[in-house]
């Protein structure tokens, strides 16, 4: 599968990895055996994150693939509906474009069922397949733990890090899912590998264990720093985000809201934290503002659409205008 060359100007964001069809009921507090209605929409972690970014305005593009199918032609439209270039995103011939269902049980448990066999056509991306000087010039490369998990995949994520040449903002988001792996210690390996690749590093409190054995949000920082990281963030639900550099360490603390939803509020704090780094904000601003984008999202039942407007974070941030900043 070869992909189209992107024009002159740079991408602000380029991401890699999963693309599909969230199937999420209507109806919350019931197993999927009793739903009766679901709405359609566009999901996958790195497309949420690119649909996120361009809300806030960013030029954005996904590299990733979908099945020769309805709900592939469907995925294609919607992601340009939403702002994001669809030129990367190839064809998988044989493969159906994957699905994904939800529970919904607020506050805090909401399981995810996916349907990516015999293999997801995001994971069937191929290194020859690569526009390898979009990779480079993009102002952020956004990529997943995710991707390493299968080949031919795998190797394509290698070729993309090795193109870019661990270049300021090159993020790998910790997205660890564990039934995309034979086990937890299997995705170790594969961070550890990609983490001297990368110079940003996001995840929540247990894809920091999975990635350096540390669940205290300070000690998992230090260690992912330690692997050579620029900046470790450290995102901890209901306890705010930690962020951290060798110089800096900012907390930001939560935003209260009625959680209807919590899946997507990860990719809606990515888009929304590639947003600050790109507008020169201070590392604390960055991580208020990122912090309040996945709120948002938590209110509310889907994911790619549900992603906030600029307007709609700095509105809620002047309800929750407290943050702590302190040296490290």
């Amino acid at each position: 599968m070869t992909l189209s060359s992107p024009d002159a100007a740079p991408f602000d964001l380029l991401t890699i990895g999963r693309l599909g069809v969230d199937l999420y009921p209507r109806e919350s507090g019931v197993g999927l055996d009793e739903v009766e209605t679901f709405g359609k929409s566009l999901g996958g972690s790195a497309a949420n994150v690119a649909v996120a970014a361009a809300r806030h305005g960013l030029r954005t593009a996904l590299i990733s693939a979908t099945g020769d199918d309805p709900f592939g032609r469907y995925l294609h439209r919607e992601l340009t509906r939403l702002g994001v270039d669809d030129r990367y995103v190839g064809t998988a011939d044989g493969l159906n474009t994957p699905i994904t269902f939800c529970e919904i049980f607020p506050p805090d448990r909401f399981p995810l069922y996916f349907y990516r066999e015999p293999i997801a056509p995001d994971l069937t991306l191929t290194a020859d397949g690569l526009d390898r000087p979009a990779i480079t010039d993009a102002r952020i490369y956004w990529s997943t733990v995710t991707g390493l998990s299968r080949e031919p995949s795998r190797s394509a994520h290698h070729a993309a890090w090795e193109a870019r040449g661990r270049v300021p903002m090159t993020v790998l988001d910790l997205d660890y899912r564990p039934m995309f792996w034979p086990s937890r210690a299997a995705a170790t390996a594969q961070i550890e590998a990609a983490l001297g690749l990368v110079t940003i590093a996001i995840g929540n409190e247990d894809e920091c264990f999975t990635a350096v054995g540390e669940r205290d949000p300070d000690r998992a920082a230090d260690a992912l720093l330690e692997r050579g990281l620029d900046l470790a963030v450290v995102k901890r639900g209901a306890g705010g985000v930690l962020a951290k550099t060798r110089s800096e360490r900012v907390e930001a603390p939560p935003c209260r809201i009625e959680v209807v939803n919590g899946l997507g509020a990860g990719d809606g704090f990515g888009g929304a934290f590639c947003h600050g780094l790109l507008q020169g904000w201070d590392l604390g601003r960055v991580a208020a503002f990122a912090n309040a984008a996945g709120a948002l999202v938590a209110g509310r039942r889907e994911c790619s659409t549900a992603m906030p407007t600029t307007a709609e974070v700095t509105a809620l941030l002047a309800g929750h205008p407290g943050r702590r900043v302190g040296a490290r």
